[in-house]
């Protein structure tokens, strides 16, 4: 099985989708919220110097987060594949997870696109919210979230594309059910060997 990119807006489904796709193919899980937080928790020198900028309210630099991907992807069972969630957001980080993966003789494998219009989004994250009590849901954060979306990571769907890995799902509301989604998703991995 290749690797798989799931791709997608703050609430289009990358996180239930993924565990989806891993327990049908039986595939590694990469998401990167849950890498950070298993590495700091765990006291890791990776994950020390994590912590430090998480405490300070940066982001983490792409070749600290490429090390700790490439940690967890090296631990992860080999010849199944393996999912990430959440991983790239930009086009510097895309090339460096190519060239981690290449060290590896392994490719990217396919970017799995999940399109779902802004209002269903909004929608599904207010929900969330009160489902989850999760205080960054609030509608003003939502809307940031989506900006940064467009303007930050939208556009590496066009690296993607480039290098013939692209695979577009649109979820049409009120027409299609997840499972109908995800159907649809198998069917494109069903064919990757």
């Amino acid at each position: 099985m290749k690797n798989v990119i799931i791709f997608g807006a703050p609430g289009s489904g990358k996180g239930t989708y993924s565990e989806e796709i891993v327990n049908r193919y039986g595939m590694g899980h990469i998401s990167t919220g849950d890498v950070l937080r298993a590495q700091i928790k765990a006291g890791t020198e990776l994950g020390k110097t994590a912590k430090n900028y998480i405490d300070n309210g940066q982001l983490l630099p792409d070749s600290l987060m490429i090390d700790i991907l490439a940690d967890t992807y090296d631990s992860m069972p080999a010849g199944k594949g393996v999912i990430f969630d959440g991983f790239p957001r930009t086009i510097p980080q895309a090339e460096a997870l190519k060239e981690m993966l290449a060290k590896r003789n392994h490719d990217m494998g396919v970017m799995v696109e999940l399109v779902v219009d802004e209002k269903v989004l909004l929608a599904r994250l207010l929900n969330r919210a009160i489902e989850q009590g999760r205080a960054d849901d609030n509608e003003e954060t939502i809307k940031k979230r989506f900006a940064v979306y467009r303007e930050q990571t939208a556009p590496l769907a066009e690296w993607f594309e480039k290098e013939g890995m692209r695979h577009t799902f649109v979820w049409k509301e009120g027409e299609m059910t997840k499972e109908d989604m995800l159907n649809n998703i198998y069917a494109l991995l069903d064919t990757l060997k």
